[in-house]
Parts: C-alpha cells; sequence; structure tokens
C-alpha cells in the first residue's frame, strides 16, 4: 500500500471513529482549544525544487480558491465570537497567508514546529514532531489556540488526515497526545 493511500485511510478510520460533537463551534470556543488547521488550496503536492522559505515564487502556493477559503475560515470565527488568542503558522508561504486572510497580521506569527517535513527522513519528522508537541503542550488559554500547518504535520501529531482549509479541533491529554474531537470545514 503506497504512503498516501495509507495516509487516506487512516485519515477515514480516524473521521469515523470521532466522537459525536453537538456542536464544533461550542467545542472550538472551550477554553484550551487547539484547532490544527491545513492551509487553504494550494494546488499540487510538496513543493517545486529549490524552494526557498524567503521566496514564495518557489513554493506552491494558494489561488484564488484558496484565498477565498482563508477567508472564510476568519468570517466563521468572527460570526461565532469565537476567542482566537494566538495564531501559529509554519514559515511556509501558503501557510501564512491561510493565517494572515483569516485572522489578520497581528495574531499570526511563525512556529518553525509547524514547517512541513514532506519527504524528510523519519527521524527529522519525529523530532519536528516532539517540539510541536511540546509547543502545543504548552497552551493553557485564554481563547482558542489556531495553527496553520501542513498535512503531514497534522496526521504526524492527530493520526488525522486534513483536506485543504479543514481543521482538527484537539485537546491536549494527560500523556502528551491529543485527542481529536471534532472536525471543521469551512
Amino acid at each position: 500500500m503506497t504512503s498516501i493511500l495509507r495516509r487516506l485511510c487512516l485519515a477515514a478510520l480516524a473521521a469515523l471513529s470521532l466522537p459525536a460533537v453537538a456542536d464544533v463551534w461550542t467545542e472550538i470556543a472551550r477554553p484550551g482549544a487547539i484547532v490544527l488547521f491545513r492551509h487553504a488550496t494550494a494546488p499540487g503536492v510538496g513543493d517545486p525544487p529549490g524552494l526557498r522559505l524567503d521566496d514564495c515564487a518557489t513554493q506552491r502556493n494558494l489561488d484564488d480558491r484558496g484565498r477565498a477559503e482563508a477567508r472564510r475560515i476568519g468570517q466563521l470565527f468572527r460570526d461565532r465570537r469565537v476567542p482566537v488568542a494566538a495564531v501559529l503558522t509554519s514559515q511556509w508561504c501558503r501557510t501564512r497567508e491561510t493565517a494572515r486572510l483569516a485572522f489578520g497580521e497581528q495574531l499570526a506569527r511563525d512556529e518553525p514546529a509547524f514547517n512541513s517535513f514532506f519527504g524528510q527522513s523519519a527521524a527529522q519528522r519525529d523530532a519536528q514532531t516532539a517540539r510541536a508537541r511540546e509547543v502545543l503542550g504548552r497552551w493553557q488559554g485564554p481563547g482558542t489556540l489556531v495553527v496553520v500547518t501542513h498535512q503531514v504535520n497534522i496526521t504526524a501529531l492527530t493520526g488525522a488526515g486534513a483536506a485543504s482549509a479543514e481543521g482538527v479541533v484537539v485537546r491536549p491529554q494527560a500523556d502528551g497526545s491529543f485527542r481529536v474531537v471534532a472536525t471543521l470545514q469551512p
């Protein structure tokens, strides 16, 4: 089974096993909520050879659909008056743009622990995921923490996949893991 197919199967199983949540927005607004968003639509897979974090022209970027999705995410949070206290993003242009369009420049800040590790070694992936767990584990609120990252990071942290612009709502567990409590599809 290919790696991509395996991930899709794991994501489908994780979605089937989600507990019933009466209102995802109530869950998101509860103290200590964390929402892991996959960046909005950026056509393609991976990045072109020669990727440089300081040059968006070397990366896969949001298209018009992705920009509209990002704006819609922010509007949904504003419409429901969800208090977003912090927004962390990977250093990729597509995650930064998603965060900026959804939540504004003031809240968004780079957090390299959420950078994509697509195509890196298992050791690199594991070390970065451990750093991301530490960052998330420190979150106490008040308000909701939003993280805009990549599908590979979300899967490594939760076992769940995420489509473009999809959010995975998690709660930290005593053992350092994260329980998926809901998903948000704008």
